[in-house]
């Protein structure tokens, strides 16, 4: 018990496309108690994601077609009425302590509505979200770890933990991000209307970034486009300068970097960020 509460009034929310291989990992990482609940969009694995669900005891959520991370894991939100969520991507391991720590935090910080714990790489480099494109540079933190617990500007998404009433107050995460920006947009969203966004360091999780979908050429353009889809409807949403055409010079900037057009990936990747700004230039009315 953490001053009343325990693993039991967590949940779990992850959301697999493709997962298989690295869900068992972060299904034994969670404490006894916890709650897991699996969301698949539509994975080709999907029978492999069943077994591994079963076998932890993990609720399973299986979706005909891919509905996007943030519509997922607004399903697996509604699937659970414990008191705080914790959103965890599935190339991500929890550390010793790390759930113990957040639920530490959220007693010792009641006016804070959401939490990162200190993510690393599998080398151990430090994975901090520090800025972002919804903010203004100013707003921008240094490189690596804050050296203690602090308030923060954003969070991340690949291990999110927060409070549900919160959560389900400002409506989730935005159902029109696919993927990407979800998570900058839910914390200012929180940040506005709910409380403080705090980084807590004693909270150790292992994130094996990129590891938890397939990297083809094909899969690489498909998530550049939905980057500047959501990069520019981000950006509208939260007031930000020139979205459209600031995100279309990114696109530019991509096919103007040799080394992107020596690789098949990042050609991909390149045309594909072009194909989701263009795709992107009547849906607002700011630049």
């Amino acid at each position: 018990m953490q001053g009343g509460y325990s693993a039991r009034d967590v949940s779990v929310v992850s959301v697999c496309y493709n997962s298989a291989a690295v869900l068992p990992g972060m299904l034994a990482s969670l404490p006894e108690g916890t709650q897991a609940i699996i969301v698949d969009n539509a994975s080709a694995d999907v029978e492999d994601t069943a077994r591994i669900a079963a076998s932890h005891g993990a609720h399973l959520i299986r979706n005909s077609a891919n509905l996007g991370f943030g519509p997922a894991c607004n399903q697996g939100a509604q699937a659970t009425d414990r008191p705080f969520l914790l959103f965890l991507n599935p190339d991500a391991r929890l550390q010793d302590g790390a759930l113990a720590a957040l639920l530490d935090a959220a007693r010792d910080h009641p006016d804070a509505v959401a939490f990162n714990p200190r993510l690393s790489g599998a080398s151990g480099k430090p994975q901090f979200k520090r800025r972002s494109k919804l903010l203004a540079r100013r707003k921008w933190l240094a490189r690596g770890w804050p050296a203690s617990e602090c308030e923060v500007p954003v969070l991340s998404g690949a291990a999110l933990f927060v409070r549900r009433a919160d959560f389900q107050a400002v409506g989730g995460f935005d159902p029109a991000i696919f993927l990407y920006h979800e998570d900058d947009d839910l914390s200012l969203r929180l940040r506005a209307e709910r409380g403080k966004l705090m980084f807590i360091r004693a909270a150790s999780v292992v994130h094996l970034e990129g590891r938890s979908s397939e990297r083809t050429p094909r899969s690489a353009a498909f998530k550049a486009e939905q980057l500047a889809r959501s990069a520019v409807h981000a950006k509208r949403k939260h007031q930000r300068p020139w979205p459209f055409l600031s995100t279309l010079a990114e696109a530019l900037a991509k096919f103007l970097f040799l080394p992107n057009l020596l690789s098949a990936r990042k050609r991909a990747q390149a045309a594909g960020f072009l194909k989701g700004v263009l795709a992107m230039r009547h849906s607002g009315k700011r630049g």
